[in-house]
């Protein structure tokens, strides 16, 4: 398997380290592999028995021996039989059991390491080409255990004990039989790097266009096509991945077809130099005519394991590639690790501290894989600095407003707190500690985040407030809608908390999307809030009741809050003006309105009203 896997066309051989890793998989279901392997040995070895007490039946017909003998055989062939059929039926249900429990354990793995993968990997990785991984690879992969690896070792004992009762038989006609066997191993070397190039290629294929319909069956993305017409060339461009997975698809089954059909060809081509010789030896008295059929049947068994192992090595060559794919996803460290010994947060309100501040955004080499974003190469650009050296504290209780233009640095400094990403430089603090040194859960515990997106699940309301806190009961949702200021709307609905909201909650309106995010936030009850813009795309009505419904979420607690539009943070504690990743001005809204700066600027922009009656006409 070693030295057939590394025949193939890949960058990155296969090495002993891959083995390792594979059996590391299959450990934890050792003893039913054991089992597997010996009900295949046993297999195996009553298919040989079978050949050899047909030649005595023909021998003892041939010379006229006991009927009790004939019966006797022919009772022993129908056990056996009967023996090597319940064996199938074991070794068939321990194969798929641990093929199974390998797909299981394989996607478990995957699917954990990419939720420990910072946002970076996710906002450059294709949805469709990931989820590929999961499913199309991680089967490739089963396959190998629950098809090939039975194939293999059931095949290499009956090909070892068909050879040794061959040669005890007739040395001649064994010899005869193996001159050729480098007809079946020539070809299957070329085949096998031919088909793991097509199977590579498809799986690149199939992943595309997984990623095509995930993204362009989502509510926003079908949205955008049919705005834009295009779904005609959306179409066009599915069916022209679609084709070249059928063409490779039918290439892979005439290559294989082809060569078993050659290999079952040479087989029949042998059987007939086995009756000729053999008939020949027998008629000569050189051997009995039961070994002449034994011979014959026992051919049968030496060239199906033969071919079935040549197939294997094909097989095994496919397999390679879905668990090199698997492994490329294992093998990308996550940039964000929790500390092995996270230390605690302090009791009661929390202060936010932003100390000296450094940032950049990594470059794609550090979180992503290209057979995942689907280019030849990452881009080995990023790492430009986007905080310089930014320093601010929220007091316990306090509200503090980021403000300034796009791309200021307002949303990283949210994204930084979370540990979304880690600074490059300085230290970001919760209650006095660096958040680099708290789990993740104790993170999640004491801070929430409202962006502008109002993010939800395809799922019932019910099930998008328990995100927050499983454990919560019902009295409880009511609560926190109510002071979300959406427990009429929820009540009014036919299903109640188990209306399913849609994909990205697509079924409500967005301030209603928005109340609700308020109101899981509400009910994870968090200590500190950071909120993003939360109203930036909404209409006067919708923010207002979107405001109300902040109002409740912010009391009592250290807020961050992002604002686009400078009416929703004139109470704000300390206002910080943010221009190319520093604070160009702090203070409150009236000290800032004073100072007639960039903050002024800003107020006038979007509350003094034109005044010429041609400025009024451009508006």
């Amino acid at each position: 398997m070693y030295h057939a896997a590394n025949a193939h066309e890949e960058k990155r051989p296969f090495s002993l380290a891959t083995l390792r890793r594979i059996v590391a998989f299959v450990r934890p279901h050792r003893r039913r592999m054991v089992a597997f392997l010996l009900v295949s040995v046993i297999g195996a070895v009553l298919a040989v028995a079978t050949p050899v007490l047909a030649g005595r039946v023909v021998d003892a017909i041939v010379n006229h021996g006991p009927v009790g003998v004939v019966v006797g055989l022919s009772v022993l062939i129908a056990v056996i039989a009967v023996a090597v059929a319940v064996s199938g039926i074991v070794q068939r249900w321990l194969s798929a059991s641990l093929g199974e429990g390998l797909i299981l354990d394989l996607r478990a793995a995957v699917f954990d390491h990419v939720q420990r993968q910072p946002v970076a990997f996710f906002t450059r990785t294709r949805t469709g080409a990931l989820v590929s991984r999961l499913n199309n690879d991680v089967i490739g992969a089963q396959h190998a255990f629950s098809e090939t690896l039975s194939g293999v070792v059931g095949n290499l004992v009956t090909l070892t004990l068909t050879l040794i009762v061959m040669l005890t038989l007739s040395w001649q006609v064994t010899l005869l039989a193996l001159v050729l066997l480098p007809v079946f191993v020539l070809p299957a070397r070329r085949m096998g790097r031919r088909l793991a190039y097509l199977e590579r290629e498809a799986a690149d294929h199939n992943a595309a266009m997984g990623t095509q319909m995930t993204e362009r069956f989502s509510a926003p993305g079908a949205t955008l096509i049919k705005l834009f017409g295009r779904p005609a060339d959306e179409t066009r461009e599915f069916v022209a991945r679609a084709a070249r997975v059928r063409d490779i698809g039918v290439r892979s089954a005439m290559v294989q077809w082809v060569f078993v059909t050659a290999l079952t060809l040479v087989s029949a081509l042998a059987l007939a130099l086995v009756y000729g010789l053999g008939g020949y030896i027998a008629i000569t008295g050189g051997m009995a005519a039961g070994d002449v059929v034994a011979l014959a049947l026992l051919l049968t068994g030496l060239y199906a394991p033969l071919t079935a192992l040549a197939s294997a090595r094909v097989e095994v060559m496919s397999a390679l590639v879905s668990f090199e794919r698997v492994f490329e996803v294992l093998d990308l460290p996550p940039l964000i690790a929790e500390p092995a010994k996270p230390l605690p947060l302090p009791d009661g309100p929390l202060s936010v501290e932003f100390d000296e501040v450094r940032f950049g955004y990594p470059a794609a080499d550090k979180v992503s894989l290209a057979s995942l974003e689907e280019v030849a190469q990452l881009d080995r650009r990023g790492g430009e600095e986007v905080l310089h050296g930014l320093s601010f504290t929220a007091e316990p209780g306090q509200m503090i407003a980021l403000v300034g233009s796009s791309g200021a640095g307002k949303s990283t400094i949210a994204q930084l707190l979370p540990r979304l990403y880690d600074v490059d430089a300085g230290a970001v603090r919760l209650g006095g500690v660096d958040v680099r040194s708290l789990s993740f859960d104790t993170i999640r515990g004491a801070l929430g985040l409202v962006t502008q997106d109002g993010h939800l699940f395809h799922e019932t309301i019910r099930a998008n407030l328990l995100l927050a806190r499983p454990e919560a009961h019902d009295d409880e949702l009511w609560e926190v809608l109510r002071r979300a200021r959406l427990d009429d709307l929820v009540a009014g609905l036919p299903d109640g908390l188990d209306t399913v909201v849609g994909e990205r909650g697509y079924r409500l309106s967005g301030g209603e999307r928005q109340r609700l995010t308020i109101a899981r936030l509400l009910l994870a009850r968090p200590r500190v809030v950071v909120l993003d813009e939360a109203t930036a795309h909404l209409d006067s009505t919708s923010e207002a009741a979107v405001q109300e419904a902040l109002g409740e979420a912010l009391e009592g607690r250290t807020a961050i809050v992002i604002a686009h539009r400078l009416s929703t943070i004139r109470a704000a504690d300390q206002i910080l003006v943010l221009e190319g990743g520093q604070i160009v001005e702090r203070g409150t809204h009236t000290e800032l309105i004073a100072r007639d700066g960039r903050y002024a600027e800003l107020h006038r922009t979007q509350f003094d009203q034109p005044s010429d009656p041609v400025e009024l006409a451009a508006l």
